[in-house]
Parts: structure tokens; C-alpha cells; sequence
């Protein structure tokens, strides 16, 4: 009896395969091959015909050469930090195109010699926050306050933060232990709910680094409670630190109580620390705005070199301060009505038998920020069981589930991939797209 394994296709034929040599030439070769080693074993244990391995090889090929996958926002939180927080906006990712390459982003063309890293993003945050006297940029918002930390504190100095404001900031990582990795002593003032300026006054001396504020954006304490802002701390006498968190760089109307970069520095802060992927709606980065002085001696310190952004943050980042409105921004800005009709349009082309409907919702921004803040949406709600078929599907749709049902919330949906939600819904129903 004829071994059926000699009946396999062998790789080099399997590989010469159009198809196959114009995926390596995408995916590279080990992807490739790997994808047709997979197929050759399919077929030895009889799940594919011999005829058929080339076709299973190339079926099983990933859409591109790294394991991240586009995914559609319909949870109806903006700032998702599961999905990568702020999404980038189009000049954004343009500009991280171009980044791609050889750039000038050390180098003055003009003159040919090295130029200031950055100098353009740097001059956008600039532009964009007229009170600070000088901007830097780092890797992420925790970077941006470990620098801050480690420089202002290496003689020894201890810093002053109530002790309302020794957040945990996610994944276990917490304020105090960030700082104290990096060489700060915390002189912990007030209690859990209730600080005042006296307490600050009585722990500040000569020994006092800086005074820290942190914004506890990711939950709030009612009740019996009090604290001490920015404009009261800057009457102490030392250095005073804002962390404001989410990177909201000046008011923003459905965010009162969402505190900002402009705000914080006219109320007297000497530094603001702030997060450039969560509201601010640009790539991961951290920020850094305030005195000059200040700033030019975090940016020129040792450690800050560690903490430096590639030039594709820096192009993303600039292109996010200097261009059209973000996506973060945009959906903050979306009118109810509006989603309504969107939702309805979608329903609409819907198979009935789904029994899709539209319902007023009420998302949030996420991402650590405005936690009591409740922004009206509106979502196509669908039957529970599609919410599996919908995350693993293509692309992938990742939705919410309440009350039994799952609810596709459009809010945080850019209005142009309507039709990839619609369709995505269609295709795990099984009807034709």
C-alpha cells in the first residue's frame, strides 16, 4: 500500500507558487514558510487534499508580517487602553509613514550639520501651550514623572504629595513605588479624604524637593473631602509639580473638571507632567511643560536619554498638535442626533431576522480620565450571542454586553467604518457582503 505522505506536495514546489513568492516578498520567508509547513501537515493527517495545500497555505497567511490586528472600537469607551488607547488620525499615521524612512530628524538641511531632535514636534506642543516657558517629550506619562523625579531629587531632597493622591496608575504599578524606584523620600501629608494647605506648610522646609499634585483621574472620592490645588500649593515657596494625567492641554467644555496643561501653569505650577495618547489623541508619549530653566535641565540630564521618543512618536505627535482634529477629540465632539441616524442606517441594512435595534447609550472616555463623566451615545444592539463571533471575526468588532444583549456603541466608531461594522455583522450572520 502506497505511503500517503509521498503524496504531499514538497516545499520548494509549494513555494514557487505565484501567490506564495509574492506573500514572501511581503511577509518574508519564515512566515511563509511556516505558513506552507502548517498546510503539508494538514494534509499528512488527511485534513487537506494533496491538490489543495497550496490553496490552504496561502488561506492561512496573516494579513501582514506582525500579529497586531486592526480592530473596530464599538465598546463606547474613546480611550480604550486594551485597544491601544487614542487611535491616530490620518495625518498622524501619514506622518509616521514618512518617519518610516531616512528622515532629517536629527539634521539642519540647511546647514548640514545635526540639528535639534524633534525640534518640530516640540515646537508644535510649544505653540499649542503658550504658557510654558519650555516643552520636552518623553516616552510615556510615567517616564516623563520619573525624570522629573530623579533629576529634582538627587541631592536628596524628599517630595510632598497628600496622601489622597498615591494612586495606583494600572497594572499593579503605583505612584509612590514609580517614584521611590528612582530615588524619591515621600513625605506623605493629610488623610485619605481630606487635605489642607496647612499640611503642606507644616512638611515643607528646606529639605523639600518639590510638591507634587496628582490628578486621581481614574476614580473619584465623595463625601466628607478636601484638597488643596495647584494655585494654593504655588504659595508654599517650593518647586510644585502637576501631574494632570490625561493630556488635556487646555478646557475642554464636556470635561470640567478635567484638569489641564495651559490651566495648571497660569495657576503657578513650575511643571506639568501629562499623557500625549489619552486625550491629547496623539501616540504614546509623555509631556513635559513648564519653566525653562527646569525643562532644559530634565532634557539635558543623563537619564533622560533613556527615556527618549523614535522619530516616529515625534512625527505622530506633531502631526496630532499641528493637524486636523484627532479621533479622541472628534468623538468627544460627536452630536447624539447624529449618531442616532448613523445607527439607524446600519440597522437598516441588517438582515431582520437579527432583530438589530437602535438604543440611546452612555459611554465613557477611559483611559484613566474623567471617570464620573457620562457622554451620551447611541448603539445597534444585537443579540449576545454574536459578541464572540464578532471579536474573532474580520475584522474584529469588540463591542459590550448589557442586560443580555451586546451593544455595538458607535460613539468611539469614526463615521467611515460604518460600513466595515455593517459588514462585519453581516458576515458572521451569513449573509453576502
Amino acid at each position: 500500500m502506497a505511503d500517503p505522505r509521498r503524496a504531499v506536495p514538497r516545499t520548494d514546489l509549494l513555494l514557487a507558487d505565484p501567490r506564495l513568492r509574492e506573500a514572501t516578498d511581503r511577509l518574508g520567508p519564515d512566515l511563509v514558510k511556516a505558513a506552507v509547513v502548517a498546510a503539508q501537515d494538514r494534509c499528512r493527517a488527511g485534513g487537506v487534499a494533496p491538490d489543495d495545500v497550496a490553496d490552504a497555505a496561502v488561506a492561512s497567511l496573516p494579513a501582514g508580517a506582525a500579529s497586531m490586528r486592526r480592530v473596530l472600537n464599538a465598546t463606547g469607551v474613546l480611550v480604550h487602553t486594551n485597544l491601544g488607547r487614542a487611535p491616530l488620525s490620518a495625518a498622524a499615521v501619514e506622518a509616521v509613514r514618512t518617519a518610516a524612512g531616512s528622515t532629517d530628524v536629527e539634521l539642519d538641511l540647511a546647514t548640514g550639520r545635526r540639528g535639534r531632535r524633534g525640534r518640530g514636534a516640540l515646537a508644535a506642543l510649544a505653540a499649542r501651550v503658550p504658557a510654558a516657558g519650555g516643552v520636552h517629550v518623553v516616552n510615556n506619562g510615567a517616564a516623563a514623572l520619573a525624570l522629573v523625579t530623579r533629576v529634582l531629587c538627587r541631592d536628596g531632597g524628599s517630595v510632598v504629595i497628600a496622601r489622597g493622591e498615591l494612586v495606583e496608575i494600572g497594572d499593579g504599578f503605583r505612584i509612590p513605588e514609580l517614584m521611590e524606584s528612582v530615588g524619591a523620600r515621600l513625605r506623605e501629608v493629610g488623610t485619605t479624604n481630606r487635605v489642607r494647605l496647612a499640611d503642606y506648610a507644616a512638611a515643607v522646609d528646606d529639605d523639600t524637593a518639590f510638591v507634587l499634585k496628582v490628578h486621581p483621574s481614574n476614580f473619584t472620592v465623595r463625601g466628607f473631602t478636601s484638597s488643596v490645588d495647584v494655585r494654593e500649593l504655588a504659595t508654599l515657596g517650593a518647586t510644585v509639580v502637576a501631574d494632570i494625567g490625561s493630556g488635556l492641554l487646555a478646557p475642554h467644555h464636556r470635561l470640567p473638571d478635567e484638569p489641564d496643561a495651559a490651566t495648571a501653569l497660569r495657576a503657578g505650577a513650575d511643571l506639568v507632567t501629562a499623557s500625549g495618547d489619552k486625550l491629547l489623541g496623539g501616540p504614546q508619549a509623555g509631556l513635559l511643560l513648564g519653566r525653562a530653566d527646569l525643562v532644559e535641565r530634565l532634557r539635558r540630564d543623563p537619564f533622560a536619554r533613556a527615556l527618549r521618543v523614535d522619530k516616529l512618536t515625534l512625527a505622530a505627535l506633531e502631526a496630532t498638535l499641528a493637524g486636523p482634529v484627532p479621533p479622541v477629540p472628534a468623538a468627544l465632539a460627536r452630536d447624539v442626533a447624529v449618531l442616532r441616524q448613523r445607527a439607524e442606517a446600519v440597522v437598516a441594512g441588517l438582515p431582520a431576522a437579527l432583530g438589530a435595534a437602535v438604543v440611546d447609550t452612555r459611554a465613557a472616555v477611559g483611559g484613566g480620565g474623567a471617570p464620573d463623566v457620562v457622554l451620551p451615545s447611541v448603539a445597534v444592539a444585537l443579540p449576545e450571542g454574536l459578541a464572540l463571533p464578532l471579536r474573532t471575526g474580520e475584522p474584529p468588532v469588540v463591542g459590550r454586553v448589557e442586560r443580555g444583549r451586546l451593544l455595538l456603541d458607535l460613539l468611539a466608531v469614526p463615521p467611515e467604518e460604518d460600513g466595515d461594522l455593517a459588514d462585519a455583522v453581516r458576515r458572521v450572520a451569513g449573509e453576502p457582503v
